[in-house]
């Protein structure tokens, strides 16, 4: 697959790939029991560029292209998942929608500081009432003579406990439907803007997922994304980028998947042979390298379709489908290469196997993606 990178593309995995084996996978076990990670680790991946990757140089980013995002993506992943997700959102759910529909005001006030690392974003669109039915949000907003107020709650927010802005999606008004969702720009510190509990979490563990609260919380009129009415197409269309993030995201934990059942099967004595020796564990070994290759081939497809600026819809939903489902088997099978031991936190398959679960329910579920991909093939 070398074929679809240039020597810049080689140069980035590389350089990435050395650099998440030694400085992230060492301390990944602990941020795994600790619950969070080193905000030193952040200000590292940013000085790499990692943090605004496909931003343009002018606001601080590294210029790449989405194929690179991909590359960076998987190799974080491979070795610590919380981490990756720190990244993914940062750069696709906040730094994206800043980008392409922010003012020039805008980008030089949030973008560059996000894309340097020296503020950490996320992105606020699921409720407690609202997952994959976006047009159900309730989060309320209200013009008043020097910009807006909110009032609401958002859950399950990657970043949230850490982020220092955060893109909120709120309605004018629910009968409006699509057509009164705005999105905003919200600073941590603005009064009425409350982080609510740390959610516990089967995996991830590394990584802050936290509830937002809103009560009366004053945005001014500058910090408007995009226009009024506007926030359900720029909820969708940063979704459909996001999605090859977790696409590449699923790849990374499925090739450490891989990685370690390898080591362990050609390290493990049974009935007086390694294991790698029986045709039960090669049968899984090679299904698991045939599927991640599958999917890196989905994945890298979407994110070049981006990045020649084609419709990528379909594409991406494909990618992600298919990836976070791929990455929920080989989890599966890696523990069972494992056995007992794989139940064990001492062996870091257990971690890949809480991690890979997630995938196939944020930034759109499975059923969601299906539909996806089923109404563009319908579609006149």
């Amino acid at each position: 697959m070398d074929f679809l990178f240039t020597e810049e593309h080689k140069a980035l995995r590389e350089m990435v790939r050395d650099f998440a084996r030694n400085e992230i996978a060492p301390l990944a076990l602990k941020m795994d029991e600790d619950g969070d990670y080193p905000k030193e680790l952040i200000g590292r991946m940013a000085q790499l560029g990692l943090m605004g990757i496909t931003m343009p140089v002018e606001y601080g980013g590294a210029g790449m292209d989405p194929l690179s995002q991909v590359i960076a993506m998987e190799e974080i992943s491979r070795a610590s998942a919380s981490i990756s997700v720190v990244m993914a959102v940062n750069n696709g759910l906040v730094c994206e929608p800043i980008y392409h529909y922010g003012t020039e005001e805008q980008k030089r006030r949030y973008l560059v500081r996000l894309a340097k690392g020296e503020m950490l974003g996320c992105y606020g669109l699921t409720e407690p009432g609202s997952g994959s039915d976006a047009l159900a949000l309730s989060t309320s907003v209200k013009k008043v003579s020097d910009g807006y107020i909110i009032n609401g709650s958002k859950t399950f927010i990657s970043n949230g406990f850490h982020s220092d802005i955060a893109i909120i999606f709120a309605t004018f008004d629910k009968a409006l439907g699509y057509k009164g969702i705005t999105a905003f720009l919200v600073e941590k510190g603005r009064k009425g803007f409350l982080v609510g509990k740390k959610e516990k979490k089967m995996g991830l563990l590394g990584s802050d997922t936290a509830e937002l609260i809103f009560d009366n919380c004053h945005i001014p009129a500058e910090d408007l994304l995009g226009r009024e009415g506007e926030g359900y197409k720029i909820a969708l269309t940063t979704l459909d980028g996001g999605r090859i993030g977790i696409a590449a995201q699923s790849i990374g934990i499925a090739q450490a998947c891989l990685d370690e059942s390898i080591k362990y099967s050609k390290q493990r004595v049974a009935f007086g042979q390694v294991i790698s020796n029986f045709q039960a564990i090669q049968w899984m070994i090679a299904d698991m390298a045939t599927e991640i290759e599958a999917a890196r081939w989905l994945t890298y497809r979407a994110a070049c379709m981006r990045g020649k600026g084609q419709e990528y819809a379909k594409e991406a939903s494909m990618a992600k489908l298919y990836a976070s489902e791929m990455v929920n088997r080989a989890a599966y099978k890696a523990v069972q290469i494992h056995g007992g031991y794989g139940y064990i936190k001492d062996y870091p398959v257990e971690r890949y196997y809480r991690d890979a679960r997630v995938t196939t329910l944020y930034e759109g579920t499975s059923e969601i993606q299906r539909l996806v991909i089923a109404r563009e093939l319908l579609k006149d």
